[in-house]
């Protein structure tokens, strides 16, 4: 984060970095408060943090939903309210960006699945309430990118990402992933895995376009498929 700050900062931009649980609701208001003191206004707001624990229902563990439902569903569902209330309280267009996952497109995509489904009826449930505010709101689906999400992944397909990168690591499922494994490891699978900036572009599209434009959804997938 703070690396990626230093960026912004180096091509002219101001950038500030917080750190928080997104599970936590008062966090989560706490974020966009900072952000629009510091700024006066709030023009866009990525819903972006996830985690998955993929793996049967049956099989499942409390506590791994518990973590899904708190940081895919409600974390998300107290950013959009606390992003429109900013939104609202300055009078300014905005727009608001719903990661979600090409999960949802699945009837049996599992409990990850489920909360990423919630995520596009939240999103379109939004999208009618705001029909009469200058806040637009996008559900962006993407498929495997090369990120941590899924570092709670069968230990065999870790280990099978980790020799693809032809970097030397100690793999422990759960712990994250270094940033070189998974590049080098994109590089290679580079047809089943697609890269973050690839959502990050799809992300400023999506925000870059005209207010009379309404992209509801995007779904943006690697030219092959690769099953967790």
């Amino acid at each position: 984060m703070e690396e990626s700050a230093a960026r912004i900062e180096a091509a002219g931009g101001r950038a500030t970095v917080d750190v928080a649980d997104v599970r936590d609701p008062e966090a989560m208001q706490a974020l966009v408060t900072r952000a629009l003191k510091d700024s006066g206004r709030l023009d866009i707001f990525v819903n972006n943090a996830g985690v998955s624990f993929l793996g049967s229902v049956l099989d499942g563990e409390a506590e791994n939903w518990r973590a899904m439902l708190e940081t895919n569903v409600l974390a998300l569902l107290v950013g959009c309210q606390a992003a429109v209330q900013a939104m609202r309280a300055t009078g300014n267009p905005g727009h608001i960006v719903n990661v979600s996952s090409v999960a949802a497109l699945s009837p049996d995509s599992g409990v990850y699945g489920a909360t990423k489904h919630a995520v596009n009826v939240i999103t379109n449930s939004l999208r009618r309430e705001l029909d009469n505010d200058p806040i637009q709101i996008t559900s962006v689906m993407p498929g495997l990118v090369a990120t941590n999400l899924a570092r709670y992944s069968d230990p065999a397909i870790l280990a099978g990402l980790v020799a693809a990168s032809g970097i030397e690591h100690e793999l422990t499922v759960g712990e994250r992933l270094p940033d070189d494994v998974l590049e080098s490891a994109q590089s290679v699978l580079g047809d089943f895995i697609i890269r973050p900036d690839d959502i990050a572009n799809a992300v400023a599209y999506v925000v870059s376009q005209p207010s009379s434009v309404d992209i509801t959804e995007i779904v943006i997938r690697p030219n092959k498929h690769f099953d967790l």
